[in-house]
């Protein structure tokens, strides 16, 4: 490979890493991003806090649509079960604080809906689409910091009996 070559395939690797809307992606090992969001119960919450822990976070795309409804009311309906677990829960979108709140409260949400207006947390975890809503991924992070499963196929309908089977499937502590 000649001197000409290199250049031109290092200057297009630069230029896919700082194209609009590529975004590096997690793996599952990988430490997971730290972020500090504020929340629909009127607190902020920072990942590196609850380190000792596990959390999930669930993005969605955008409050008050059909989608984002039932997978709210199926987590929602869960919780009972969630609250079992030694685990943080949080939903998460782009929304801004005020709209998840009115959405939290319409749904009845018995754990904080995050907001991420800045999209900064969205991209850190590879999940800002091109319209600028998230994906609808669900991580999970183990109690040293780890993603232990990234879910990228969550069914609304079924998202708060999944969540329930992957906590029992990654031997998520029981709370005491």
């Amino acid at each position: 490979m000649n001197i000409r070559t290199m250049i031109k395939s290092a200057l297009t690797a630069c230029l896919l890493v700082m194209a609009p809307g590529v975004y590096a992606s997690l793996d599952v090992g990988d430490m997971a991003p730290d972020w500090t969001l504020q929340a629909t119960d009127g607190q902020t919450y920072q990942l590196s806090d609850l380190r000792g822990k596990h959390v999930v976070l669930a993005f969605f795309p955008k409050a008050f649509t059909g989608g984002c409804t039932i997978e709210c009311k199926s987590v929602r309906d869960s919780k009972r079960q969630v609250r079992r677990f030694d685990v943080e829960f949080f939903m998460a979108s782009t929304d801004d604080l005020e709209t998840n709140k009115a959405f939290a409260e319409q749904n009845n949400a018995n754990f904080p809906i995050l907001s991420d207006e800045a999209k900064d947390v969205s991209k850190a975890y590879g999940v800002l689409a091109s319209m600028g809503f998230s994906k609808r991924w669900t991580f999970y992070i183990d109690a040293s910091g780890k993603i232990a499963k990234i879910d990228k196929d969550v069914n609304p309908r079924t998202a708060g009996r999944d969540l329930l089977k992957s906590l029992v499937a990654l031997e998520v502590p029981v709370s005491s």
